[in-house]
């Protein structure tokens, strides 16, 4: 069957089918090899306690000892026979969806919940970690128990007790196994009892005292082995820094050796060096003696080659400005010749011009003589024509001005007038209103009805006077 074990709760159904009936501490170490490796074996224990008393699929029969009930939940036989006739793990989710194809989803799910906790609760499934659901029968195979586990189990079942051929007999239906091996289980294991007519018994409490303290032991050795460990790592950390230190001492021993050698042969060569130096001072000092003689002897002849070079360099400049002064005097000979030619021409053209000029002068002061004249003859006549102008405009000046008085005098004359009615116009207003004020009042009298009775009394005599009349 592909896939493992969900959850603790299968593991427990697993074993509990297997072995029929178990106590928590016979439980532990099974749990702790398959699953819950990181806890302590009090903790799995714990836990192991906890899962049992919280599904009904688990129930006890005597003090501390829990059995599996095979039997099962009623509403779930539909569900074991299905498997049954299938014979391999099914999804429940692929179960239910082609039941209730098409059907409510709400409805779905919460029966899908319903039916998983109710497989989790009996003792005949197991949940596998791929969402698949199998038979509790399909996973206990006895191939994955030790010869160990399956001498315990059969003397389980028969707690009178069985003989070496019966165990093997047993065994050998679940496993193929030889009796050799079978003998030594029994034999090195102090939980398997021999009594009387050779009958092997199993004892648990044995069991559950000897895995403790076989534990305790384990535990023991585990301790002395890290406290031995440590020692070690101790001294071979102390043995590699004692191995560091010599080797740093050997490696000073030889450092101090080479510069001792070192400095020997600096030595030797500083003497020969001052030797060498001693010679070579001796040596330059002489050769600078030669060397100041010959400076000497050269400075003398620099002097002399310079004041030859001095007298060189004066004659050549003499003869350069020379030549330079000739060309430049031949040069200004040749410009103040052609300076003259131009000169000449030019004066000639302005003497040319000149009587040109005098030639137009006259003629255009004849010509602006009669021009003058003319102008003058415009002028006598414009200023003419201005002082008739401006006689004319004093004579319209003068009607405007007249006229202007007159129309002054009739603007006056007719804002008096407009004042007058102003006036009168406000008394007119000022007797409207008093009139107005006493028709109010004559009103207010025609509305007594004394006087609405003489008034038709009145009216009525004047009528009948019109009508003799």
């Amino acid at each position: 069957m592909n896939g493992e074990l969900f959850s603790l709760t299968d593991e427990l159904k697993k074993n509990l089918y297997f072995f029929e009936s178990m106590t928590v501490a016979e439980l532990t170490p099974y749990i702790h090899q398959k699953m819950l490796k990181d806890y302590s074996l009090a903790q799995v224990k714990e836990r192991i306690g906890l899962c049992l008393q919280q599904h009904p699929c688990f129930y006890l029969v005597s003090e501390n000892m829990w059995h599996l009930n095979t039997e099962g939940l009623r509403c779930n036989d539909d569900f074991y026979t299905l498997f049954l006739k299938h014979g391999q793990p099914l999804n429940i989710k692929e179960i239910f969806n082609n039941k209730f194809n098409g059907k409510n989803k709400n409805k779905k799910i919460r029966r899908l919940v319903a039916e998983e906790a109710s497989l989790i609760s009996d003792g005949r499934f197991i949940q596998l970690d791929n969402d698949y659901w199998g038979l509790t029968q399909w996973v206990v195979k006895a191939a994955n128990y030790s010869v160990k586990h399956l001498v315990i189990n059969a003397l389980k079942k028969h707690p009178a007790g069985l003989s070496l051929p019966q165990i093997f007999e047993f065994i050998y239906s679940w496993r193929k196994v030889n009796l050799p091996a079978v003998k030594e289980v029994l034999q090195k294991y102090p939980y398997f009892e021999l009594r009387e007519q050779e009958l092997w018994v199993y004892e648990s409490a044995i069991r559950v005292a000897y895995e403790r303290l076989i534990d305790r032991y384990l535990w023991a050795l585990k301790k002395q082995r890290d406290r031995r460990n440590k020692e070690r790592e101790y001294w071979r950390n102390r043995l590699i820094l004692l191995k560091k230190q010599l080797h740093e001492v050997n490696i000073s021993h030889q450092e101090v050796a080479a510069a001792l050698a070192q400095k020997t042969e600096d030595n030797y060569r500083q003497e020969y060096l001052v030797t060498q130096m001693a010679e070579k001072d001796l040596l330059l000092s002489l050769r600078k003696k030669e060397i100041f003689r010959y400076r000497e002897h050269i400075n003398k002849l620099e002097a002399k080659a310079n004041s030859i070079l001095c007298q060189c360099r004066l004659w050549v400049e003499r003869t350069r400005t020379g030549e330079n002064e000739r060309t430049e005097l031949r040069k200004a000979l040749k410009d103040s010749l052609g300076n003259i030619a131009l000169l000449a021409t030019k004066i000639q053209d302005k003497e040319d011009n000149e009587r040109r000029n005098k030639i137009e002068m006259t003629s255009l002061k004849e010509h602006y003589t009669t021009r003058i004249a003319e102008l003058q003859n415009e002028i006598v006549e414009l200023r003419q024509k201005l002082e008739r102008s401006q006689e004319k405009t004093i004579q319209q000046e003068r009607q405007y001005q007249s006229e202007i008085d007159f129309l002054n005098n009739s603007l006056k004359e007719v804002l008096e007038k407009e004042q007058e009615q102003q006036r009168s116009l406000l008394l007119i207003q000022k007797e409207l209103t008093f009139f107005k004020k006493e028709n109010q009042k004559h009103k207010a009298l025609l509305k007594n009805p004394l006087v609405k009775l003489i008034l038709m009394i009145f009216s009525f005599f004047q009528r009948h006077l019109k009508q003799t009349a």
